[in-house]
């Protein structure tokens, strides 16, 4: 899959441990924001799709293999002990280019739908 028609779609993905903490009653003016922690695995030929980051911030930390990133720019790669991020600036697509899963730690503060 080239950057240049990122995925609408996820594809071998799977969405593991999910945990979250409502920041309104922690944080004052965090009214409709959660942390949220999840692990996820990509699968060898998988991928997240494309999504921007316009109303939320995240921190990635690879667990194990390795993944593709897509910003617009040359793509970077990713491995076990490596860590990415997502800001309002953000727009990107990540992928499994490998033969064994990737595990992936996301963390994000997330407006609540």
């Amino acid at each position: 899959m080239g950057q240049q028609s990122p995925p609408t779609d996820n594809k071998g993905v799977s969405v593991g441990k999910t945990t979250a903490v409502d920041l309104g009653p922690e944080i004052p003016g965090m009214q409709g924001r959660q942390l949220r922690l999840r692990v996820i695995t990509v699968d060898p030929g998988g991928h997240i799709r494309s999504h921007s980051h316009n109303d939320w911030s995240e921190i990635v930390y690879v667990v194990q293999g390795a993944v593709t990133e897509y910003r617009g720019g040359p793509a970077s790669e990713y491995r076990a002990g490596d860590t990415l991020w997502g800001n309002t600036d953000t727009t990107h697509w990540i992928e499994n280019k490998g033969t064994a899963p990737a595990v992936i730690i996301v963390e994000d503060i997330f407006k609540q739908p």
